[in-house]
């Protein structure tokens, strides 16, 4: 068992499903990129792998002592693996990027730097030179537009897992399957401002792809009627005061 490091300002969190390969690679890239921000942590969430990506983890642990691996015993989906990491967080501070490699940690500072401002409470990472296929990308285009015309949370792609938020808003956030692809809306809901950073989108270091599959609009529709009726039903919470 290692020692955690002490008091993280920000913990990273990075749900992997079967990405041994891929661990090493964007643990070394993690490292670099959040040095300026230290102390942090990092918080592998290995959602029900069947190949040695737990194992990978514990191998690079041994040398950072703020690399910590919390693991499910079956898969639950990407929404849960990231309620997961952030929930076992220690930051007020928390970053998620995808396992794969795609996301470029090097954007991190950049997107903490955007939270000096008490009113965001997001940073969504915004995707340029998506390395997706043309039918994956034409699916997410439209299932962004339909979103964003409906929920009108000002966010071009919620589909990209670079996100840096306050760990106490997220944790108000109602949670569903999926969430992490409403969080602009949710987090606008809670009466936050949102942040926006574009970021260079990569191809995968190995492997394929385990996640995903929500982008699809026809899948994820009876989600966005829910986050639409939770938007309208919003109501102002009363300030209360004791008299005594």
């Amino acid at each position: 068992m290692t020692n955690l490091s002490p008091s993280p300002r920000i913990s990273v969190v990075v749900p992997v499903k079967n990405e041994a390969l891929n661990i090493l690679p964007l643990v070394e890239e993690i490292e670099r990129s959040c040095a300026p921000l230290a102390p942090f942590e990092v918080i592998y969430v290995d959602d029900g792998s069947t190949d040695d990506t737990a194992q990978q983890v514990l191998s690079a642990r041994a040398t950072r002592p703020w690399l910590r691996l919390v693991r499910h015993e079956a898969s639950c989906g990407q929404s849960a693996a990231v309620r997961t990491g952030v929930q076992a967080a220690r930051g007020p501070i928390v970053a998620t990027l995808d396992g794969d490699g795609q996301n470029d940690p090097a954007f991190i500072p950049q997107m903490v730097a955007a939270l000096d401002d008490p009113a965001v409470a997001l940073v969504a990472g915004q995707r340029v030179g998506r390395k997706d296929g043309t039918y994956k990308k034409w699916q997410s285009r439209i299932a962004n537009n339909v979103r964003g015309r409906i929920l009108k949370d000002g966010t071009r792609d919620t589909g990209c897992g670079l996100k840096v938020f306050r760990r106490d808003v997220y944790l108000r956030l109602p949670y569903f399957d999926a969430l992490h692809r409403f969080m602009p809306a949710l987090v606008k809901r809670e009466g936050y401002r949102i942040a926006h950073v574009d970021v260079v989108d990569r191809p995968r270091h190995a492997g394929r792809s385990n996640y995903g599959m929500f982008d699809r609009l026809w899948v994820g529709i009876l989600d966005l009627a829910g986050v639409w009726w939770l938007i309208r039903r919003r109501r102002r919470v009363p300030m209360a005061q004791e008299i005594v």
